[in-house]
């Protein structure tokens, strides 16, 4: 390509102005395991800490399943059967504990070292940053706050759970509804639990929620043979759409409304992890390297926070074991079209040509 095609193409791209950054990539790290082999990503933090379990042999060669915190590329065992399900930017962890000595679970709450274990059936499934908690007590979502515990009812029927809780204290989660044949999504905020309603079909589920409360979580549709995931804002349920499949399902949502869960395939026989942003649903595993898409197979994507670091659930291909995955946004600055164009020379201008089409 000589100078006058540069210039001419240079001068073109000015008059059409600048261009959209490429989507958004992601660089992948395995969070390894206790000593065995499957781990599971279940809460991601605003700092980049995860919590999740991993399974180590018992005494009676059964898989047994040890919360875990990680910290600066360290798994920490934190020394009991059980789950962790989430945690703040604080370290604080909080999930179910399962006692080799009881039939029952209890919720439980870790941080600096210490476990606070709650008296009764019950399980914890995310905390804010204040240390406020939610989940399942009994029967019952509850938020848990200073020391005290509020049962926040039902929408009717007979069995709810909260699932996701932000700075605010507003919880999102799923009740039953009058019948106790169906499940709704719920919003509960200053005192109140808002059904979220369906999209079309019987059942909803809140799973979480955002600083400004928006929820994501996953609905049936009509027919009830297939769910996709949505997002509730401003008293609308919106579907997100799928991958290629008939199903979909969201897990977790940010401040910039960046939400990820996992979607069939086109061929409805595998999930995979997706992300969806600007409106648009992608495959995870199309947005990491192709080295660790040799590796690995991203099943689900957990947790999203407002660095939009993501916390995966997948498998290492070789050996078909469980893994979780934390992906960092490969940082990536919007370029003026014209500093596009002298990088890419005329690729550059087909793909500007391509993009405004």
């Amino acid at each position: 390509m000589n100078t006058r095609t540069v210039v001419s193409s240079l001068a073109l791209v000015l008059i059409l102005g600048p261009v959209a950054a490429v989507a958004q990539q992601y660089t992948v790290t395995d969070l390894g395991t206790l000593g065995d082999t499957d781990t599971y990503g279940e809460g991601l933090s605003a700092n980049g800490e995860v919590t999740g379990y991993s399974f180590l042999t018992g005494d009676s060669g059964d898989q047994v399943p040890y919360p875990f915190l990680y910290s600066n590329g360290t798994m920490q065992n934190l020394g009991f059967e059980g789950q962790g399900y989430g945690i703040n930017a604080n370290g604080q962890v909080v999930g179910y504990a399962s006692p080799a000595t009881s039939d029952t679970v209890f919720a439980f709450i870790y941080g600096n070292g210490t476990t606070q274990y709650f008296a009764g059936s019950s399980s914890a499934s995310a905390i804010n940053a204040s240390g406020q908690v939610t989940g399942q007590f009994g029967t019952s979502a509850f938020i848990y706050s200073n020391g005290t515990l509020q049962n926040l009812g039902t929408l009717g029927g007979l069995f709810s759970a909260g699932n996701g809780i932000n700075a605010n204290g507003q919880v999102a989660g799923s009740s039953e509804i009058p019948g106790n044949t169906f499940f709704h999504a719920f919003l509960y905020s200053n005192g109140s639990m808002q059904d979220l309603g369906t999209l079309g079909g019987g059942n909803s589920y809140g799973q979480a929620i955002n600083a400004s409360g928006a929820v994501t979580g996953g609905s049936d549709m009509p027919g009830n043979l297939t769910d996709h995931a949505f997002v509730y804002s401003n008293g609308v349920m919106k579907d997100l759409g799928t991958i290629g499949g008939n199903s979909s399902y969201g897990l977790g949502i940010n401040a910039s409304g960046q939400i990820t869960g996992f979607a069939s395939t086109a061929d409805d026989e595998v999930n995979h992890a997706f992300v969806y942003s600007n409106g648009q649903m992608t495959d995870l595993n199309l947005l990491i390297s192709s080295g660790a898409a040799a590796l690995y197979t991203l099943t689900s994507g957990q947790a999203i926070n407002d660095d939009g670091q993501i916390l995966a659930e997948g498998y290492v291909d070789a050996t078909g074991a469980n893994a979780a995955f934390l992906l960092n946004p490969i940082s990536s600055v919007p370029l003026p079209a014209a500093a596009w164009l002298l990088i890419s020379g005329l690729g550059g201008l087909a793909r500007l040509r391509k993009s405004r089409s």
